[in-house]
């Protein structure tokens, strides 16, 4: 993620809103709002609720809207693939600079380099993978990129020969998130890959039965147990997310947003 459950980064909307500012700002209030608790998640005892689903054979391709995102929404399966032999390559769209506010361009660039560098050590607790593709495109404004956010996820699958794109998903109610996700969704079109999707936000905003969800397109991925430790590990790497970012600012990734991404199993929408 990226931001305060921010509306940009991970919910910097406000900075830049946009033609559908309105929307926007809707969307910017229900990730400010109290979250779901994760008690209500486990209730809804989602891994029998929804059908399993098994990962295509081949190499697999997961695209990033920010740093973080990644392990979010499918650090597990990605740490179960590699136990595998399975290939993974990793497409970071933005650096996650606006994470922590507006600033000048010298503070944003220390962030955006701070990320990256958070992004590669958690990559490592995951399994041996090769370096992330960074496509350096503008934290807050990928909708605004999202054809060449289309170009470099659909040259990274092409090269990979990919079976499989992970991404965010296009419902999460983060700009960015949502650009990520069509634009891997229209790269995967291109050269006849499936694409699944991750939420990310969506368990801090929805509730189960959420008429908002298409839970009719879900399905869940179980974690072995080595595979959520890895996990669990790889998320302790991002601290610039899970510290407090200054006087009065929570983390953007406080205790109770981690909870909901450390279960025994992870969801994407087919």
């Amino acid at each position: 993620m990226s931001g305060t459950p921010d509306t940009g980064t991970d919910m910097d909307m406000d900075t830049d809103m946009g033609p559908d500012t309105a929307a926007r700002r809707e969307a910017a209030a229900l990730i400010d709002a109290d979250g779901t608790p994760e008690a209500d998640w486990r209730a809804a005892d989602l891994p029998r609720a929804l059908p399993r689903l098994r990962v295509p054979e081949g190499p697999v391709v997961v695209v990033a809207a920010h740093p973080d995102d990644e392990v979010l929404g499918c650090g597990g399966t990605v740490a179960g693939l590699r136990a595998a032999g399975v290939p993974v390559h990793i497409v970071c769209l933005t650096d996650g600079e606006a994470s922590h506010g507006p600033g000048d361009t010298a503070t944003t660039g220390r962030l955006a380099a701070r990320r990256r560098a958070e992004l590669a050590a958690a990559l490592r607790e995951l399994g041996p993978l090769p370096d992330p593709v960074h496509a350096g495109l503008p934290d807050t404004a990928l909708d605004r990129h999202e054809e060449h956010a289309r170009t470099v996820v659909g040259e990274v699958v092409a090269r990979a020969g990919a079976a499989l794109c992970l991404a965010p998903w296009e419902g999460d109610l983060h700009s960015d998130h949502e650009a990520a996700g069509r634009a891997a969704r229209r790269a995967g079109g291109d050269h006849g890959v499936t694409v699944w999707t991750y939420p990310v936000w969506m368990w801090h905003w929805a509730r189960p039965g959420d008429p908002r969800v298409p839970w009719h397109r879900a399905g869940v991925l179980p974690l072995a147990g080595a595979d959520l430790a890895r996990k669990r590990a790889a998320l302790t790497r991002f601290t610039s997310q899970l510290e407090p970012r200054g006087t009065g600012s929570a983390p953007v990734l406080p205790p109770q947003e981690i909870a909901h991404h450390t279960r025994t199993f992870e969801t994407v929408m087919r």
